[in-house]
């Protein structure tokens, strides 16, 4: 019995055992992040009278300097920082993967002025775009979707132009040509399909960056703002001495969030890398 695509790719997934394990630890993050309102005990944004209190069995990770409630808070910009890698990787991803599609298909002149605004964006330091960017425009959730988005879209265009390039000569390209099919037709629905694995393998790559560019953006006060919380500015209420030596309730939940969002993020893309390859040994 011929096996499909798919069940091919699950079936070399399952091999990856860090793959594996992360995807379910990433499964459970987004389901605690979705049911945030119903998990958590407090308001994230209330002032309770218990101000820097270690864990209880009240709060369960302990309480901020101004009293808040440092689990809910966790839970909510959880929620915050998958949103802004989630939505930010597929804006990215898709403006490249418009724009790598008409570079290497069209070639000449049109390659041309992409590929040079690719160039020109990525000689820029990326950190330093980012930062210029929060500076400019209102910190917000979406402006910094917006601002990765945007800032992010180079790499993914030069993946599916090379992507493009070798498939463009294809005899099943040539046969929709000579059967004088429309371009979009071509574009989207013939070389597009055959791109998606490496476009995928790539997004896992983007959004792991993008979740640290998130973070790093509200701990430096250019992100999200308070008293909505994301991981990033929990993290810069916890930079005194004093609170990293004596208070680590207000920073290890954060950091430790950040460090397995993108860990298990990059696991499950080398997991994906591994078995969309068509060259696996089986």
């Amino acid at each position: 019995m011929h096996e499909s695509f798919a069940h091919s790719v699950w079936r070399r997934f399952k091999r990856h055992k860090a793959g594996v394990v992360s995807l379910i630890i990433l499964g459970i993050i987004i389901l605690t992040a979705i049911l945030a309102p119903v998990l958590a005990r407090h308001d994230p944004n209330a002032i309770n009278p218990a101000f820097s209190s270690a864990p209880t069995g009240e709060y369960w990770l302990g309480t901020d300097q101004m009293g808040r409630d440092v689990f809910s808070r966790l839970l909510f910009g959880t929620r915050v920082s998958l949103t802004v890698g989630v939505l930010s990787t597929l804006l990215a991803t898709s403006i490249g993967t418009v724009l790598g599609l008409l570079a290497g298909y069209f070639g000449g002149a049109v390659d041309m002025i992409i590929m040079r605004i690719t160039d020109m964006i990525m000689s820029f330091p990326y950190i330093m775009l980012i930062l210029v960017a929060g500076v400019i425009f209102k910190p917000s959730m979406w402006m910094i979707i917006i601002i990765l988005g945007l800032i992010d879209w180079p790499g993914v265009a030069r993946l599916v132009r090379g992507e493009v390039l070798s498939l463009r000569e294809k005899d099943f390209v040539h046969s929709s040509e000579i059967a004088g099919m429309p371009k979009s037709y071509i574009l989207f629905s013939e070389i597009l399909p055959n791109c998606f694995a490496p476009i995928l393998i790539f997004g896992t790559g983007v959004m792991a960056i993008s979740i640290l560019d998130e973070a790093s953006l509200s701990f430096l006060g250019m992100g999200i703002q308070p008293p909505q919380a994301s991981l990033g500015n929990m993290l810069n209420g916890a930079q005194s001495i004093t609170v990293l030596t004596s208070m680590p309730w207000l920073w290890l939940p954060p950091g430790l969030m950040i460090v397995i969002l993108v860990v298990c993020t990059n696991f499950v893309g080398d997991a994906l890398r591994d078995a969309m390859d068509p060259n696996a040994v089986e």
